[in-house]
């Protein structure tokens, strides 16, 4: 009688957070997707069909959105299914039919049938897409029915479009297929399809025919289909893994072909890989190339051979994997069964005397815990394989000539401190302890097989020297035999155990040292921006780490590689190593030393390659030259560099992003201008084109002249004031504005500012103080009156004629202070500095007002160019409050006073 096979118990951890995922999707509700190749294959109608079935269930089925396309078959279905109302959108002079959302919340039923996934809504939506209404209703615990076609997938939209020549605008993010809750494929043949649209079912013959000839060609049907059903049968694969997981499974559930080969330094392992190649080619199967690297354990030439037969899986289209472990077939099982593996594939080479895979043991454990995994066993003596002769030999940093000497000392030393013990009158117990510490040293510190030897060499030292008869191998007590196999056999375990540890804590610091570079610099390059302070950063960080010479190369204008950093390393002084790292650039494979590509190189070039394409080469060159990375270290190498690619291409992206808003800037700013000058200049214009025609007539009386010709210089008057104001604009921003200082006095500037306004605004009241010891100060002249001009112009046109206007001077020992108040309506909330910006305007009092928005953009910066500040300020009691602070430079002249009270007053 034999036990029926049980499933491993699942991981407690895992199917905690599976149970807390399904409870939080046990609110929501279900998502189903009938998923076809394109229009026409029959989605809506078998979506409908299984409306009625579950209408006649007793199911409370609503039909929220269903697009019949004028459809006889479909418009039937239709018929006996509640629907609900649409929305009626307005767009552009036309009613537009829409999912009305709200209506289906309120009505609330069990399952809601929302035709068309990919839809985009019309303007003025709650959401833009009708997949973000589906989720709305999902979140609410409303189950939902829905269509899509393969060419609304987000990730197959350029891959489509490349086939067809059509690229779809309404996509589906994949996340909203991925994690539906039912797939339901439906599918005819491309024939079949073609018939439909030839009889008129899918579309007016007209459009069918010109369907027919573009996107619905069969050629393209037939890659359609193949790529909609893969795409759904990967949907089904994961809902596999996932129950895989769900039921803590440990054997291979055969739903989809996986190939695993195992990589090893046996020249066998190049036969291993190209079969499985052609295997998994002929199945149309994914195969992963799996390496076992066992810590402390091998020598260089096998890791040399193995990093070798690893790139060339990875050149054959393998995803390559290394993993870490002592016990080689236990980890490509357990790894195995999580890929859900299906086939296993390793090599035998029957001439090989030491193997890797340790000849028929590795081969025999796989083949008898595999389960229902099946093992290929690829025989030969590797006689036709090409010898992978690696360029970089080093030497085995383990292997040491004083291991003899470490063993032969410690032994000396165990047996001279287990003979004072005995001259201590201690039992041989304890001096057998004397030898295990012995043993337990030699597995710590020189490896398991020094420690064996250790082992044997305690037991013959313990029987010549404390055993009867003394300085002899021979054994009168029989029972001294149980003691030296026991202690044999301890001291055996010891070794082992300690050994392993030891070998642990090694694969412990190494991966501690991988994290602790890639950690380091990610930080370092993730604060580093400029494409040189990135390459600088990296080639310290790699340099401190891998102790080599390492150079980042760019690109130039022309596409020729150069070193970033002036630096780099001097192998690059030939013109050789340019010419590979120029090659590994063009082609994005990795060249140099230690690979199958121009390996007499002096270095290793790593293609640094970004989503965005190919930034550059990474050259590493060991020191020395002629050491050869471990597989670990070449995949570390090559995550490096992904490192550094990411960091130039972002740094690059940021540059092209702050050049995006520059340009959008300026053409803001562009179209602003046209807007703004259109307008102003235009007006004036036509004010004066039309008082000039009018002037041509006879018959107009002195008044009405005089009123015309009044007219044409107030219009001439504002235009060149805005002309004046675009060129300083211009100026300024061209950094051609330059400050002429000269002494002046307060009060002329500002008196003659009050003057220029009255002449355009007409008389008005403005009280002014100014000290009347005010001395001179030194500063343009020009350009400080027209600041003073604009901001009382500025405060007529938003705050009225009576609003109070006010300037008011105040000199301190190192600056001077300008306030122009009013008592008008203020500054709203928020605006205070927002109203210095170019082309900004608030909503003038005066009908009459008009203006580009440059005034006080023109007023801050010839303030600032004074090196002072304009702020704005809102009053107490209401109005604002326009602050000029300007320093004071240099010692002034004396001017004669004026009488007290004379500068003071209404001017």
């Amino acid at each position: 009688m034999t036990d029926a096979p049980t499933e491993q118990r699942p991981d407690p951890d895992r199917f905690l957070a599976e149970l807390e995922l399904e409870q939080g999707r046990s609110t929501q509700g279900r998502l189903k997707i009938f998923f076809g190749l394109a229009a026409g294959v029959g989605k809506t109608y078998a979506m409908l069909e299984s409306a009625h079935a579950q209408r006649e269930r007793g199911v409370d089925l609503v039909i929220g959105y269903c697009e019949h396309h004028g459809r006889p078959e479909t418009d039937a279905l239709l018929a006996g299914l509640p629907l609900l109302p649409r929305r009626v959108v307005a767009y552009r002079g036309t009613q537009l039919s829409e999912f009305d959302l709200d209506a289906a919340i309120a009505r609330r039923p069990a399952v809601l049938v929302v035709d068309e996934l990919a839809h985009t809504n019309a303007p003025g939506s709650r959401h833009p897409k009708r997949w973000q209404d589906v989720e709305e209703l999902l979140e609410l615990g409303i189950d939902v029915w829905t269509t899509l076609n393969v060419q609304h997938l987000e990730s197959l939209n350029d891959v489509v479009g490349s086939i067809t020549g059509v690229t779809v605008r309404e996509t589906v993010p994949d996340a909203v297929f991925d994690e539906s809750d039912e797939i339901e494929v439906v599918d005819i043949a491309p024939d079949e399809l073609l018939e439909r649209f030839r009889e008129g079912k899918v579309y007016g013959r007209p459009q069918a025919r010109r369907a027919m000839e573009g996107f619905f060609r069969k050629s393209n049907l037939v890659a359609l289909r193949e790529i909609s059903l893969r795409r759904a049968a990967d949907r089904m694969n994961a809902q596999v893994q996932t129950a895989r997981r769900g039921r803590g499974a440990t054997r291979a559930w055969a739903t989809q072909v996986r190939v695993l080969v195992c990589v090893g330094p046996s020249p066998t392992t190049q036969r291993v890989v190209r079969t499985a190649r052609r295997i998994a080619a002929g199945l149309r199967a994914e195969w992963i190339a799996a390496a076992v690297s066992v810590p402390g354990g091998g020598d260089p030439g096998d890791a040399e051979r193995q990093l070798a037969h690893l790139r060339l899986a990875e050149t054959l289209g393998a995803e390559v994997v290394t993993l870490q472990g002592e016990d080689v077939a236990g980890e490509i099982l357990e790894y195995a069964a999580s890929r859900n593996v299906t086939t296993i594939m390793v090599g035998r080479s029957r001439a090989a005397t030491r193997s890797f895979w340790r000849g028929r043991g590795i081969v025999d454990r796989l083949l008898r815990d595999g389960g229902d995994i099946d093992v290929l066993v690829v025989n030969g003596d590797g006689s036709n394989d090409v010898p992978l002769d690696a360029p970089w030999r080093g030497g085995d940093r383990r292997a040491t000539p004083f291991a003899p000497l470490a063993l032969l000392g410690a032994m000396l030393a165990a047996t001279l401190a287990a003979a004072g013990l005995r001259g201590l009158g201690l039992s041989d117990a304890n001096v057998v302890m004397v030898f295990l510490l012995a043993v337990t040293w030699l597995a710590a510190r020189r490896g398991f097989l020094t420690a064996l030897a250790g082992s044997l060499l305690g037991v013959l030292s313990f029987n010549f020297f404390f055993i009867e008869p003394r300085l002899t191998f021979r054994v009168h007590d029989t029972e001294y035999l149980v003691t030296f196999l026991v202690m044999f056999a301890i001291a055996a375990v010891i070794s082992t155990l300690t050994a392993r540890l030891r070998t642990q804590a090694e694969a412990s610091r190494r991966g501690e040292r991988r994290t602790d570079v890639l950690y380091r610099l990610s930080r370092e390059l993730a604060g580093t921006s400029g494409t040189r302070q990135i390459a600088a950063a990296a080639e310290h960080m790699l340099a401190a780490h891998l102790g080599d010479e390492v150079t980042v190369l760019l690109p130039d204008a022309a596409q020729e590689l150069q070193p970033v950093v002036g630096s780099h390393g001097s192998f690059l002084d030939d013109r050789g190593e340019l010419a590979v790292a120029q090659w590994t650039f063009e082609r994005g494979r990795p060249a140099g030393a230690g690979t199958e590509t121009l390996p007499d190189a002096r270095a290793l070039y790593l293609p640094l390659e970004s989503p965005e394409g190919r930034v550059g080469v990474l050259a590493v060159r060991p020191e020395g030259g002629n050491v050869l990375p471990s597989s670990a270290q070449y995949h570390l190498l090559v995550t490096l560099a992904s490192l550094v690619a990411l960091a130039i291409e972002r740094d690059r992206l940021g540059e092209r992003a702050r050049s995006s808003l520059v340009e959008a800037e300026a053409e803001r700013l562009r179209a602003s201008l046209l807007s703004s000058v259109s307008h102003d200049l235009r007006t004036p214009l036509a004010v004066i084109a039309g008082s000039a025609s009018s002037l041509l007539e006879d018959g107009l009386d002195e008044p009405a002249r005089r009123e015309l010709l009044t007219n044409v210089c107030e219009e001439a008057d504002r235009l060149a004031r805005l002309v004046d104001n675009l060129l300083s604009m211009t100026r300024i921003e061209a950094g051609g504005m330059k400050v002429q200082r000269e002494w002046h006095s307060l009060e002329e500037l500002v008196g003659g500012a009050i003057t220029r306004l009255r002449r355009s605004a007409g008389d008005l009241p403005v009280v002014v103080h100014v000290p009347a010891d005010a001395p001179l100060v030194a500063l343009d002249g020009v350009l400080i009156e027209q600041v003073l001009l604009n901001l009382l112009d500025n405060a007529v046109r938003y705050a009225g004629r009576d609003a109070g206007l006010e300037v008011r001077v105040e000199v301190r020992d190192r600056e001077l202070r300008i306030d122009v108040l009013d008592r008008g309506p203020g500054v709203p909330e928020g605006m205070h500095e927002r109203i210095f910006g170019k082309f900004v305007r608030g909503v003038p009092r005066r009908s009459d007002s008009r203006g580009a928005g440059l005034g006080l953009a023109i007023c801050r910066a010839v303030v600032e160019a004074h090196g002072g500040t304009l702020v704005c300020e809102s009053r107490s009691g209401g109005g604002a409050d326009f602050r000029i602070t300007l320093p004071r430079e240099g010692e002034a002249p004396t001017v004669p006073a004026e009488p007290e009270g004379a500068s003071e007053g209404t001017p």
